[in-house]
């Protein structure tokens, strides 16, 4: 009976000293956040020092980088003094978002260059938080266009690859700086190669209706989605669309899109075979799309047709005035396509001319919330758009006798130049506002080309009153 007490104390003693070595061994574990001001014993290069390198690799030697050559590698010798890059931590793979990877940039305020780093670590936000300064040793890695973006990483194959979990500590040191990163501002219609990998803010946009709001897609949770889900991201400043990417690993993949418009904070990147744009967040956070409104192309379906001028008859219902020169308004067909052309170009020479083009009158009076919709077709713009103008009291004859009011020159102005001019593709203008016009008024459309420097070419294909059903 001693023997079988002394056996059970024995176990209960053991037992104890494992339990207790488990929790020493799990406090072991704990990753040390603290940060101490490192002393850097080497050369500190920028970002800039490292494409600049890159791109003379590349036999680019006026230092512009040609991010279509995924095969160049510049190597950094492991050999001889040590040399760092410096940056700052725009990504976070807090919420999933991003994998096994840093993104730098060179400042955290106007940045310039940006630089991925390749770490086989996961999770990295508890040590490289958005904002902390960080120097990478370069000494054994690599640098090349990896995905279509400058990439640093360890010579993996014949690209960069992952610096080991092994070695974190002896490639990447951590600064006691934690900046305030300032986002750049970037318009969708102004990405380039060079601004990839830098923290931007986006404004005035939304994601496409058919997605946020027809069928409410979630950011990465749909059946065919696949590793990164890609939705597409609107300009309401122009058409520009862009590619906004979303990990299917990432927390917030099952949330569904935002239906209004606003801003974003993103990173900018190139797609996994480098051949377009895309922006990725850190977390949905960084999405404010604070407005209800959308600024959707209107669709014409949802709209009352008043009145419609295809020019199939030519001028039939039309009166051409000029107030200067002889070349006028002239009504064209191009391959069954019927159209009004405004043209000043003969020969090589640049006419004088002002021509009218001026509908028959149309009632105001019986409907509200009039529009008017142009389909037009320019080229060779020299600075002077079509304009628009209605009378209630232009009968007929010189049109400069009689009263005329200007109409939709914010919109007709907004057209871009040299589009669908060779092709009979036609760009529509936004809803042009008439509903204050009041009583029988006639609409004129005006090619002007005087003082003009180069002679535009206006093909007006179709013209539209409308009003909501």
């Amino acid at each position: 009976m001693k023997t079988l007490k002394i056996n059970k104390i024995i176990l209960l003693l053991i037992g104890l000293v494992a339990f207790n070595s488990c929790v020493e061994d799990d406090d072991f574990n704990v990753p040390n956040t603290a940060v101490v001001q490192p002393v850097i014993s080497g050369v500190i290069q920028d970002i800039s020092e490292i494409t600049g390198q890159l791109a003379q690799e590349q036999n680019n030697f006026g230092g512009e980088l040609d991010y279509d050559d995924d095969e160049t590698i510049l190597t950094f010798d492991a050999e001889g003094a040590d040399i760092f890059v410096e940056g700052y931590v725009i990504s976070s793979d807090e919420g999933g978002n991003y994998f096994e990877e840093l993104i730098l940039q060179d400042a955290p305020e106007n940045p310039t260059l940006g630089i991925r780093v390749l770490i086989d670590v996961n999770p990295l936000f508890i040590r490289y938080e958005v904002g902390r300064k960080v120097y990478v040793k370069l000494n054994g890695l690599v640098a090349a266009i990896s995905n279509g973006v400058v990439t640093l990483g360890p010579l993996d194959g014949e690209r960069p690859g992952k610096i080991s979990a092994a070695q974190e500590n002896q490639f990447i040191i951590r600064d006691t700086e934690v900046a305030s990163i300032v986002p750049l501002p970037l318009a969708l219609e102004d990405f380039t190669e060079d601004k990839t990998n830098l923290m931007i803010e986006i404004t005035n946009v939304q994601f496409n209706k058919d997605e946020a709001v027809n069928q409410q897609l979630s950011f990465a949770s749909e059946p065919g989605d696949q590793f990164d889900a890609e939705r597409i991201l609107e300009s309401c400043n122009s058409s520009t669309t862009r590619i906004f990417a979303t990990s299917t690993f990432s927390d917030f993949k099952s949330l569904n899109l935002p239906t209004g418009s606003g801003s974003m904070t993103a990173v900018l990147s190139r797609t996994f075979f480098g051949d377009d744009y895309y922006v990725v967040v850190n977390s949905p956070e960084d999405i404010n799309f604070d407005s209800v409104e959308r600024c959707d192309p209107f669709d014409i379906a949802d709209f009352n047709i008043l009145f419609e001028e295809d020019f199939n008859n030519g001028f039939a219902n039309w009166t051409v005035e000029n107030t200067s020169g002889t070349r006028e308004w002239d009504p064209r067909d191009f391959g069954g396509e019927f159209y009004a052309r405004g043209s000043a170009f003969q020969s090589g020479n640049i006419l004088q001319m002002t021509s009218w083009l001026i509908s028959e009158s149309f009632d105001f009076d019986a409907q509200d919330n009039e529009s008017l919709v142009l389909e037009i077709a320019d080229a060779f713009s020299n600075g002077q758009p079509l304009t628009a103008f209605y009378s209630n009291d232009y009968d007929s004859g010189d049109p400069s006798l009689a009263t005329w009011i200007q109409i939709g020159a914010d919109e007709i102005d907004a057209l871009p130049d040299n589009t669908g001019f060779f092709n009979n593709e036609y760009d529509q203008t936004n809803l042009i506002d008439l509903s204050g016009i009041t009583g029988m008024a006639k609409l004129a459309f005006v090619y002007d080309s005087m003082g003009a420097t180069v002679s535009t070419t206006i093909d007006l294909s179709d013209v539209k009153i409308i009003n909501p059903m």
